[in-house]
This record gives structure tokens, sequence and C-alpha cells, in this order.
């Protein structure tokens, strides 16, 4: 029997305090690899050692593809996370989801403001069986709790820096 179960409805209960408080932080190191380039050829290892990867460059950016890459791994993040806040929903209102599926795609483009470059992201939610204004109220209000929905919507706080090599 497993031990896997998911998080009670209660971690939906609003949050009341003045300051942010950390949860959980995920973290991994990226190193560039073969051609000492991450997008490249880099190797992804998450500081628990749970998640280890090679790094690809996709065909469609003139690489040889055969590994993941930068967006594929934040549209997992996300698409994990929506499902999840999307059970968590469900559970509250006594909805049934039968096999539901929630798909992400990330799409790395040009950007004609800057000429550099930015992303965006879709969401897709299959709900079989469920009537589809109702599966329609479900999606927009997981939209508003799960995290990822929010930082596309409003940005992410985020801090830049350099580390001393001797930090390594």
């Amino acid at each position: 029997m497993s031990d896997l179960k998911p998080p009670s409805p209660a971690v939906l209960d609003k949050y009341r305090g003045d300051e942010v408080r950390p949860l959980y932080t995920g973290r991994v190191r990226v190193s560039g690899g073969e051609t000492g380039h991450g997008r490249a050829s880099g190797v992804v290892v998450s500081d628990d050692g749970a998640l280890s990867l090679d790094l690809r460059l996709p065909s469609s950016l003139g690489g040889p593809g055969g590994g993941s890459n930068p967006e594929q791994l934040l549209a997992a993040g996300y698409a994990a996370c929506f499902h999840g806040a999307m059970n968590l929903l469900a559970s509250r209102a006594g909805l049934v989801l039968v096999d539901p599926c929630i798909e992400v795609a990330v799409t790395f483009s040009r950007d004609p403001i800057d000429g550099l470059y930015l992303l965006s992201a879709e969401v897709e939610a299959y709900l079989p069986g469920l009537e589809a204004g109702v599966a329609a109220e479900l999606v927009r209000n997981t939209e508003r709790v799960c995290p990822y929905a929010k930082m596309f919507r409003n940005g992410i706080t985020h801090v830049v820096s350099v580390v001393p090599t001797a930090a390594l």
C-alpha cells in the first residue's frame, strides 16, 4: 500500500499574516555540461537528488533534441500545481473529478517590444463528465488559487545575485 495521499483541502484556508510565510523551497543547480551552455547541454540536479536530468536545445531551436528544456520544466511545474489546486477546490466543493488532466504549453518567443525574448503559457483543463458551466467555474477558481497562474498573471518577486566562487 502506498503512503501517497493528496493534501487536505484545509491548505486552501486563508493565511492571515503580515509577512510572506515561506513553506517550501525547491532548489536546483544547472551546470553547462559538454558545451558549457546550460540550455544546450546543461545538467539539472536538485539539492535533494530527486531531480537529475540533461537539458538539450530542442530541434526547433537548432539543437539535437533528446533531452528536456526549460520550457518543458516550467510547463510541468505549472501543470502539476494547477492540477493539484483544481483537485483541492473540487474536493472542497464536493465535486467528483474523473481522471482530470491539465495540459500546459509554455512558448519561448521573440519579443517585438525589446527585440529579445519572452515566455507565454496556455493552460487546457480536461474534465471528463463535468458539466461545462461547472467545469468553467472550477477552472476560473483554480486560476485564482494556483500560484503558477498568479505568477504568470502578476509577475513574481525575484532576486538575482552573484555569489563568490568560494561558495560553490
